[in-house]
């Protein structure tokens, strides 16, 4: 059975500023914060596996940033 995923509340402050930029700006910053986040993937991997080639380490950032079984935050 799946858990129900818990959220930060949302900062209305930032969704307002978020607001205020055009869409590509918005589209820019997604993408950003997404090669940072696989970024952090990929170098927690890299200390877990240090042997791996870059080609093996990229197989494993793909399995994990598409797992079928999502784990969700916890309070």
């Amino acid at each position: 059975m799946l858990e129900e995923a818990k959220f930060d509340p949302i900062d209305l402050i930032q969704m307002r500023l978020l607001l205020q930029l055009p869409p590509h700006k918005r589209v820019r910053l997604m993408l950003d914060a997404r090669e940072l986040a696989v970024g952090l993937i990929r170098g927690r991997l890299r200390q877990r596996y240090p042997d791996l080639s870059s080609s093996e380490l990229g197989l494993k950032v793909l399995e994990e940033t598409s797992r079928d079984e999502r784990t969700f935050p916890r309070p």
